[in-house]
């Protein structure tokens, strides 16, 4: 098993930033990715960011060039750095770990951006 566990949401003004963080721990054994999504109040969970084990880095169009993935491979943490933030980006945010065979997530941290 592998617990995650999330910190860093908040409130910020449009413009703003934040710095998402996920600790992995438990069982890691066969590390793939890890990562966020994020769901909106009465929207499905869409894909923000992941970082692969070799390091390699996805993130959507809708927030390129304004989020940035990192991982500390020592602390098994991953790192979101949200920055220009606006009112869309108002979401819960998941972290999860991808492991060969299963995905874990972790319990979500609100962010809400106010114009």
């Amino acid at each position: 098993q592998v617990q995650l566990v999330e910190s860093g949401g908040g409130s910020v003004k449009a413009g703003g930033s934040l710095r998402l963080s996920c600790a992995a721990s438990g069982s890691i054994f066969s590390f793939n990715a890890m990562g966020w999504y994020r769901q909106a109040s009465g929207n499905q969970r869409d894909f923000v960011a992941d970082i692969t084990s070799g390091g390699s880095t996805n993130v959507a169009d809708s927030v390129k060039g304004r989020f940035t993935i990192s991982r500390d491979n020592a602390k098994n943490t991953a790192y979101l750095q949200m920055n220009s933030l606006k009112p869309v980006d108002t979401s819960v945010y998941y972290c999860y770990y991808q492991e060969t065979g299963n995905n874990y997530w972790g319990q979500g941290t609100q962010v809400t951006v106010s114009s």
